[in-house]
């Protein structure tokens, strides 16, 4: 691995559905991504092997977790285990900065369709 020098601007922005899209960059351990979720965007009951950190930007996300809801506002950054079940709304149009470890290998094969549209949205 190199290392890379870069700005968001000049990563490729990917739409999953009308209402998130995401940039992305990986190293051989961690990636590390930029979210855009507006307003009632919902990312459905997932888990994964990484350890995730969220730190919200702007905006506000409700993370849904089997035995409570945590609301991450602005400024403010959650940490998740790995393999732990959650899902998401945003409250308000958000953006998030999530680091991931391990990489994220089924975002990178693009192995993701629970974040892509989903039948419904517009």
């Amino acid at each position: 691995m190199e290392i890379t020098h870069t700005s968001w601007e000049q990563i490729e922005t990917e739409r999953l559905s009308p209402l998130l899209t995401r940039q992305m960059l990986s190293g051989r351990h961690a990636t590390v991504a930029r979210i855009f979720l507006a307003r009632g965007c919902q990312v459905p009951r997932h888990a994964h092997d990484s350890e995730q950190f969220s730190l919200i930007l702007s905006g506000a996300l409700k993370f849904v977790f089997d035995d409570r809801e945590v609301v991450v506002r602005a400024g403010e950054l959650i940490f998740i285990p790995s393999n732990v079940p959650h899902a998401a709304e945003a409250l308000e149009d958000t953006w998030d900065l999530d680091v991931f470890s391990p990489r994220r290998e089924d975002w990178i094969a693009q192995n993701d369709a629970y974040l892509r549209a989903q039948p419904g949205q517009t």
